[in-house]
């Protein structure tokens, strides 16, 4: 999408994230190892056995106590100019069955916007510092549709988007079909100030196939993988907050939004609906010690 301030791509995931930008320009907390340097040459490896996880093998609506809900259309679309409405619970946008999860977006009206649809968020019910985050998921078709697999932080320890950081596991926008992405945003790197770190790839039949999507956390780097293959590395510089923000607990997002600067930038075609994002599991391996 674009950024309503320049003529540089925004990426989904940042789905409330320019209003607040606009809204909260707090000061920003520099972290303790501002001038410390990161060990390139230590090996991370992850435990073999989930922390954290759904398996979406509760039928009806999602577990409660691991996700809540982004409700509304807050922030004029979630800071993107979004044209969905996200409802609460509701299970004609939201189910669990045959052992997925189904995220559907409908062209329907409500509070005032043509489409409702659901943003599943793990705060406070799941929130983690390192280790391997993955997901795996089939995105929907059709122009206008823009399904988002993210994280935040729990408690903007530096501040106000994008001073905290944020990480984009799966990010796919409907006009142009197959390609994914993956993306952190930091004060330093992000899309406003033409810096932004991203990779992107054309894959098989992302909306027919189930595609498996992570990003390995370390205090060094933050690197992400699409069936294993590695696309995206971003390294911990030490140079302080501005560029590595990723010192503290993230939490989940999963979310269908509808049109929007990036999602809606060739339109949207009104036979994409029902649209519906299907997720097979989320799971969260644990840096061992």
């Amino acid at each position: 999408m674009k950024n309503i301030l320049s003529n540089t791509l925004l990426y989904p995931a940042t789905l409330l994230c320019a209003t607040l930008f606009a809204c909260q320009s707090g000061t920003t907390e520099q972290s303790a190892n501002e001038t410390s340097a990161v060990d390139s040459t230590i090996v991370y490896t992850f435990n073999t056995t989930p922390s954290w996880s759904d398996e979406f093998d509760q039928e009806g609506l999602p577990d409660t106590s691991k996700w809540s809900y982004d409700v509304g259309s807050k922030y004029d679309g979630w800071g993107n100019q979004e044209l969905q409405y996200y409802t609460d619970a509701d299970p004609k946008n939201v189910q669990v069955k045959d052992g997925l999860l189904h995220i559907t977006a409908l062209a329907e009206q409500k509070e005032g916007k043509d489409y409702t649809s659901t943003r599943l968020v793990s705060k406070g019910k799941g929130d983690f510092l390192y280790g391997r985050f993955e997901v795996r998921a089939k995105v929907p078709k059709g122009r206008g549709t823009w399904p988002a697999v993210w994280m935040l932080p729990t408690e903007d320890k530096y501040g106000s988007w994008p001073e905290s950081g944020e990480i984009d596991i799966l990010e796919h926008v409907g006009f142009d079909q197959d390609m994914v992405h993956i993306s952190v945003h930091t004060k330093d790197y992000h899309h406003s100030i033409g810096t932004q770190k991203t990779a992107f790839k054309k894959i098989d039949d992302a909306s027919g196939q189930f595609h498996t999507y992570r990003i390995d956390r370390t205090p060094a780097s933050i690197k992400g993988f699409v069936d294993d293959e590695e696309l995206f590395s971003f390294a911990n510089e030490g140079t302080g907050s501005k560029a590595w923000p990723f010192d503290q607990k993230f939490h989940w997002l999963i979310n269908l939004a509808v049109g929007g600067f990036w999602g809606g930038e060739k339109g949207i075609d009104p036979k994409a609906f029902p649209a519906t994002f299907v997720v097979d599991y989320v799971r969260v391996y644990d840096l061992k010690k």
